[in-house]
């Protein structure tokens, strides 16, 4: 590996990641899963450091991953919510912005519920931003921690796998993340939804479209299942949940059209009954459990890349060992 020192001031998307980039974060990501499997699951390697954690979009998952990681690095964490911040009183994100460069963090992990919120928060921060997700836009480090996951079940291959995305691709930040990611690693990328539910300009991604499920799930590596974002939905998108979950909802027989221990994925919360059956999400092969570990170990190797960027040090590929 030839990375010597982080280039990159923020984390706002994968496609600003080359992929010796992604790469190097998920083999640091997997030194860092092996000190999550110690005794003592912690390492002096942010100690000093401030991380703030503003989050203005409910989160229980990322939330407590970025804590937890940030915590077992060893760093100091402060959290900002909506709820209970000048935010709900109305403060503008540019004085949020503002007030927390005040408090000189060395990293502000944001979620926000407006596409573009992290890129204006990065604009105006001299330190660390990490998109957590912003409205329809993106979730890098939910696509990387897919990433990281398929890897491991996949032996380290990507090419020539195919992934079926099900569900609401257009309202997705976790959708559009993962097809930037994974296609560009190699993977054949499906996305299967109601035509109400898909991205307006197709030709734009890098995918192979299904309307039915029967055929979208025939052959293929792995499954991922998005939930139904009804908040982020128009009215009249689908006026019958009932019907939906009869086209779309991923039950074992439709998964039996997959290849043999085809995975499952689900970045959670999951609706079950709706989007996915309960024997499919608590089968053998399902990922669903060991997205959460990895969501631990790859935001660690991201914070621990943002967080000695300044440092003026060689990046140790061995670190977590």
């Amino acid at each position: 590996m030839s990375i010597q020192t982080w280039q990159h001031k923020d984390l706002l998307d994968v496609s600003q990641l080359s992929n010796e980039e992604i790469f190097f974060i998920l083999d640091n990501a997997k030194r860092f899963q092996e000190v999550n499997h110690r005794a003592v699951k912690k390492v002096p390697t942010l100690k000093g450091k401030t991380i703030t954690l503003f989050f203005a979009e409910p989160s229980t998952r990322t939330k407590l991953s970025f804590d937890t990681a940030a915590k077992r690095l060893s760093a100091d964490t402060f959290t900002l919510g909506k709820t209970g911040s000048s935010v709900q009183k109305g403060e503008s994100l540019k004085d949020t912005a503002l007030t927390l460069e005040a408090m000189h963090p060395d990293i502000v992990v944001i979620r926000d519920s407006s596409s573009g919120a992290a890129q204006f928060l990065a604009d105006r921060l001299k330190c660390s931003v990490v998109n957590g997700g912003d409205g329809w836009h993106a979730h890098p480090t939910q696509a990387l921690l897919d990433a990281f996951s398929l890897r491991d079940a996949w032996n380290g291959e990507f090419t020539g796998k195919t992934l079926l995305i099900l569900g609401d691709i257009n309202h997705s930040r976790v959708a559009r993340s993962n097809i930037n990611l994974l296609a560009r690693l190699g993977v054949n990328v499906r996305i299967c939804a109601p035509k109400t539910l898909l991205p307006r300009y197709l030709d734009n991604f890098p995918v192979t479209v299904y309307s039915d499920l029967a055929k979208a799930v025939c052959d293929v590596d792995a499954i991922m299942c998005l939930r139904l974002q009804l908040e982020r939905q128009a009215a009249g998108l689908l006026p019958d949940l009932a019907d939906y979950s009869r086209r779309f909802c991923l039950t074992s027989a439709l998964l039996a059209k997959a290849k043999p221990h085809a995975k499952i994925l689900h970045p959670g919360p999951m609706n079950r009954g709706l989007e996915i059956a309960d024997d499919v999400a608590d089968c053998n092969d399902s990922l669903v459990l060991n997205q959460v570990s990895a969501g631990v170990a790859t935001r660690m190797a991201v914070l621990y890349l943002y967080g000695t960027r300044n440092d003026g040090l060689t990046i140790n590929p061995n670190i977590g060992e």
